[in-house]
């Protein structure tokens, strides 16, 4: 039985971690998309990303947040914010050590959910 991407990475603790980069190192240092997270409880952010991010890896369904178009309703992101968004986390999988393949694999489940995110 082979291993989901979720548990090839290491598990939600693991995810977590990338989590953590991606916001900090990444998201929140960059005048693209940062705004957007002006009046975020960035804890309660980064858990709800971290569940989030899990399942749509193949891990457990502990997701418990809004629908993608409703948590980004009233945002208005363009392609740009959403591309700075992926290359963040493309960046942050690739600073944890995992394989080009896999992140390909990441970032396709996170491209499908495009046109729940952009223009709303």
């Amino acid at each position: 039985m082979s291993e989901n991407l979720y548990e090839k990475l290491g598990g939600e603790a693991a995810i977590s971690k990338v989590v953590d980069y991606f916001y900090n190192e990444k998201v929140l240092k960059d005048e693209t998309v940062n705004h957007f997270f002006d009046e975020t409880d960035m804890e309660k952010q980064r858990s709800h990303q971290t569940k989030f991010i899990s399942y749509a890896l193949g891990g457990p369904n502990q997701y418990s947040g809004q629908s993608m178009a409703k948590a980004h309703e009233g945002m208005n992101l363009k392609p740009e914010h959403f591309n700075a968004i992926v290359s963040h986390l493309h960046d942050a999988l690739a600073h944890y050590g995992v394989s080009s393949a896999e992140i390909d694999q990441a970032l396709t489940k996170v491209a499908s959910l495009k046109d729940d995110i952009l223009y709303k």
